[in-house]
């Protein structure tokens, strides 16, 4: 990996992370195009760089991230990140399949678009305005949502909880919020564990080149999302999903093609 590839991924990682497009399957069709090796400290560049788009929500919402008085707040985060945990470490060695294979997150891509062209429609019943009125079990079933993003990469961990925020009559912004915060302790616990797999399997990895990537990368994903979240915000309260779900299904169904012509 070079400077250039990493500014490159940090910043589509900036943008798509809170976008329902898959931050995920863009970087991962990005390191095939720009032939970027499948080595260790690539996946690990990957995960801290997504912690450090995440940071952005802290930083946006930091009145709600540091009011301990709330303690409900960060419980209702607990029980919503369980169910992800699980699975992922249930099914790590079949996630880090999937992550190989371009067709398949082309496909997911392309399958997830149509989806987002129909939930405007399928969710209009609102009834919960403010996160206090979000329930534990409200929280669990979002959680649940969040467990196919971890088994189908490409699907976008941002869509299926905000999706699942709707489905349990959450509004459009408030089920996008809840997906941010929701994010926080999922990329923080994702990035702690490949830091420690990376420390005990191959230390030799984080010597200052790589530390020198981890950091920029992470700084300008960080700047990236700072912008990506507020327009998300924007977009979603005046247009909804239609317009990402078109735009899945153009990119999915340009990679598929490109995949089959052996061109990516």
């Amino acid at each position: 990996m070079d400077n250039f590839k990493a500014i490159v991924l940090a910043v589509i990682e900036g943008i798509t992370e809170f976008l329902p497009v898959s931050s995920t399957g863009h970087m991962a069709i990005a390191s095939a195009f720009f032939r970027i090796e499948d080595d260790p400290f690539t996946k690990l560049f990957e995960v801290v760089i997504q912690f450090g788009a995440i940071l952005s929500v802290v930083v946006l919402y930091w009145k709600k991230f540091i009011d301990f008085k709330k303690i409900s707040f960060y419980l209702k985060l607990l029980v919503a990140i369980i169910p992800a945990l699980a699975f992922g470490a249930l099914f790590k060695k079949h996630i880090d399949n999937m992550l190989e294979n371009p067709l398949f997150i082309s496909a997911v891509l392309l399958g997830g678009g149509v989806v987002l062209l129909f939930v405007d429609n399928w969710f209009k019943n609102e009834e919960v305005k403010k996160e206090e009125e979000i329930t534990y079990k409200k929280g669990f079933i979002i959680g649940l949502y969040q467990v196919l993003a971890v088994l189908l990469p490409g699907l976008s961990r941002s869509a299926a909880t905000i999706i699942g925020g709707m489905q349990q009559k959450l509004t459009r912004s408030l089920a996008a919020e809840f997906s941010f915060f929701l994010a926080v302790p999922t990329m923080f616990a994702a990035t702690a564990k490949s830091l420690l797999d990376i420390v005990q399997e191959q230390p030799e990895v984080l010597n200052a080149d790589g530390i020198h990537f981890l950091l920029m990368g992470s700084f300008i994903a960080f700047i990236v999302a700072l912008m990506a979240i507020r327009f998300f915000i924007r977009f979603l309260q005046q247009n909804g999903f239609r317009a990402f779900g078109w735009y899945r299904i153009g990119l999915g169904t340009v990679l598929i093609m490109l995949i089959l012509m052996d061109k990516l």
